[in-house]
């Protein structure tokens, strides 16, 4: 039976890459983004590769086990037609991608996934991750060594554990069943849009419940208004609802769209690398499945660099407290070459310090009591001496209780 309901893809370059290596497909039940890697043209072939053999997949099956067993056949099937293409053009070696896809089966979503592309499932007002990252953070998210929101600005953030590539013919692919019904929004994307949108703003898009193309272009523009360091590609489909049934020919988004096929430039000197350069030059995300030594250094290197960190902060947090010690020290020693005179008790007495205070703790002290009693001052002194009279220096705080100090004598 023929899907009912309502897609649409859209793939856009982004604000940093040369070029788009992301693929997307629309069908009439066939739904998968690819996100390419692996130099210029390298990304763009694998992932062409990828919907080139997703798209006959785009009919009716008898039951979804069908349809799983035919998205695991074709994923399997585009990891070794990868590898005979690096064969014949060694130039391209490196290039693998990431699949994510969706055949709809009567009220099943027939799920095949690997990389770190995303499905989401948008229900009563719920978004949920559906796939799997199968990125070395995500493999520290579930072992508890970092948390969810740690892994979103992590330096090894795409650091991918599987991908179809050319150094694996038999990758290893997670398909699953999962029932659906009429009101669900199925969102497919590249990291382009799930690595700079958070979940919660775009649960609010797809919340607005307004048409999938619509949808769609609102979340890329979130995420060119957040910079779009990587290619973008969305594929939006609304299971029945109020929107308009797809019909018509498939979308193709992205260089599987290029009917001229993809350009693939000369030899490449040196040798060569899973790391993307393009990748490297927007927050240097990488893709390549590295070997389990490398995942030990990796997180060795890691636990290092957290240390550092630590390090680091706990210096930088001790510099802090020493120069606000050796500024409140300068400035008490500054307050001590300060005098005033006032009264304490009966008498006159010459302070060293000034008249304010810290909370409880004073800045002054007595220097000398004078000896001249209150009682002995005209009213004007008395009242001046109880406000206190401040004094540059030890002489000027002297040179006032000599003036003081005739009148209390002859009173």
């Amino acid at each position: 039976m023929v899907f009912q309901g309502s897609s649409a893809a859209l793939s856009h370059t982004g604000k940093v890459r040369a070029n788009n290596q992301d693929s997307g497909f629309a069908g009439s039940n066939l739904f998968a983004v690819a996100d390419g890697m692996g130099g210029h043209a390298g990304g763009d072939v694998a992932s062409s590769i990828a919907v080139e053999h997703l798209e006959p997949l785009d009919t009716s099956y008898a039951a979804p086990s069908d349809a799983e067993r035919a998205l695991r056949d074709a994923i399997v099937e585009t990891a070794g037609d990868i590898i005979d293409t690096v064969r014949d053009q060694p130039e391209l070696a490196g290039m693998g991608t990431t699949v994510s896809a969706i055949v709809m089966v009567d009220d099943y979503a027939v799920i095949a996934h690997i990389g770190d592309s995303r499905i989401y499932l948008f229900r009563d007002d719920d978004l949920t991750q559906i796939t799997t990252d199968h990125t070395f953070v995500q493999r520290l998210v579930d072992s508890g060594r970092i948390t969810p929101e740690e892994a979103r600005f992590h330096p090894r953030r795409s650091v991918l554990m599987r991908v179809l590539g050319d150094m694996d013919a038999h990758p290893e692919v997670d398909t699953f069943i999962m029932p659906t019904r009429p009101g669900d929004r199925w969102l497919l994307c590249s990291d382009g849009l799930s690595g700079v949108v958070d979940d919660a703003h775009t649960g609010k898009v797809l919340a607005q419940g307004l048409p999938p193309g619509r949808t769609a272009d609102i979340l890329l523009k979130h995420a060119l208004d957040a910079g779009a360091p990587d290619n973008v590609t969305i594929v939006l489909v609304d299971v029945g609802g109020q929107h308009p049934v797809f019909s018509g020919t498939p979308t193709i988004v992205g260089s599987a769209s290029n009917t001229g096929g993809v350009e693939i430039p000369a030899a490449r000197s040196g040798r060569s690398s899973w790391l993307h350069p393009a990748r490297q030059a927007a927050n240097e995300p990488t893709h390549f499945e590295p070997a389990p030594e490398y995942l030990e250094e990796v997180i060795d290197a890691d636990r290092r660099r957290g240390r550092r960190r630590r390090i680091t902060w706990i210096a930088g947090f001790l510099v802090v407290i020493a120069l606000l010690v050796g500024g409140l020290f300068a400035a008490y020693a500054w307050t001590q070459t300060r005098y005033f005179v006032g009264a304490d008790d009966d008498t006159v007495v010459i302070y060293r310090g000034i008249q304010q205070g810290i909370g409880p703790f004073g800045l002054s002290s007595v220097y000398e009591d004078t000896g001249i009693p209150l009682t002995r001052l005209s009213d004007f002194d008395r009242a001046a001496v109880a406000r206190t009279i401040s004094a540059p220096s030890l002489q000027d705080a002297q040179l006032i209780v000599e003036r003081l100090a005739p009148q209390g004598a002859g009173g």
